[in-house]
């Protein structure tokens, strides 16, 4: 058995997805790979377990239009170091999130995560750190799995996390197209041959088969569930029908439990239903930024370009 080889930003980063946007920003006791691009109000984009920067490969662009989007990998995954135990559960980070954008010297007005990242930005939300608006879940991974799986899960994945062996084999077996393709299909989703291609270099790096196992493994969520409905910000709760991942309907039970908190459901796509249409939910976004007064409403931004051209002819 061969296993993987790890990421190194000088092999594989040139075509990394927006590379062109790529730094990496020492922060609290990490190196951290993050995409920044745009102007306008801060943006934060999380993805989920497993997944990448190059998850929002078809967003990042369209956004900058109207946000500073800040897209880092989370702990332990892809160009991004790898983490304590602490740091790898929810509270670590969200923590570590929090001193990331300290860092950079961004305040994100509003925040997108999928999957496992909607539960750290939650946490953010929570704990102030930092300070949100508004906030999407895509498909958002926000309450423990319920039944024998919820019972097994972190158990079985602190088993697999401590076994020094797991990961090289894990990427060495995900590194074969019939059991990735298994993999993929599981989520629900179709992705295109570029993206399912980077997931694969991603899952044949056994650094980030230990970063994504050791998260699994420091998972806690029932403290998040309880406090879910202190949320006190704008939630969009975004259920794709065709997820198999997370059950669209934790989604609708979570809507009835969050006094802030509203249901979208997608009739279309799986657990990556970002990636599979990801200028719908570019475009849904940033209409949830003008609910929430993070854009302007589009009569605002006529008014405003309209006092713009009167204070130039004043001025001429």
């Amino acid at each position: 058995m061969t296993s993987g080889r790890d990421l190194d930003w000088n092999r594989d980063g040139p075509d990394w997805p927006n590379a062109v946007h790529s730094r990496f920003v020492r922060a609290g006791r990490l190196r951290w790979h993050v995409q920044v691009a745009g102007a306008g109000p801060g943006l934060l984009l999380l993805h989920g377990t497993g997944a990448s920067t190059h998850s929002w490969a078809g967003m990042v662009e369209e956004l900058a239009r109207d946000f500073t989007v800040v897209a880092p990998d989370l702990p332990g995954h892809g160009f991004t170091g790898a983490a304590s135990q602490y740091g790898l559960s929810l509270p670590g980070m969200a923590h570590g999130i929090a001193e990331l954008v300290d860092a950079l010297e961004v305040r994100p007005a509003m925040g997108v995560g999928h999957s496992a990242g909607a539960a750290i930005l939650a946490r953010c939300t929570l704990d102030r750190r930092p300070s949100l608006r508004a906030l999407v879940s895509l498909n958002g991974a926000l309450v423990p799995f319920a039944g024998v799986a919820g019972r097994l899960f972190s158990p079985l994945a602190k088993l697999m996390a401590i076994n020094p062996v797991t990961p090289g084999f894990l990427s060495w077996r995900l590194s074969r197209p019939e059991a990735f393709g298994r993999l993929i299909a599981s989520t629900g989703s179709s992705v295109d041959p570029s993206s399912a291609a980077l997931y694969r270099r991603l899952a044949s790096s056994p650094r980030h088969v230990a970063g994504a196992l050791g998260m699994m493994a420091n998972w806690d969520l029932r403290r998040l569930a309880r406090e879910l409905p202190e949320l006190g910000i704008p939630l969009l709760l975004v259920a794709a029908a065709g997820d198999r991942t997370v059950p669209p309907g934790q989604a609708a039970d979570l809507a009835g439990r969050i006094p802030s908190a509203r249901l979208e459901t997608l009739p279309w796509g799986g657990h990556l239903a970002h990636e599979e249409r990801p200028a719908e939910i570019a475009a849904l976004i940033r209409r949830v930024a003008r609910e929430s007064g993070v854009l302007p409403a589009p009569g605002d931004m006529a008014a405003s370009c309209l006092e713009n051209k009167m204070d130039t002819r004043t001025v001429n």
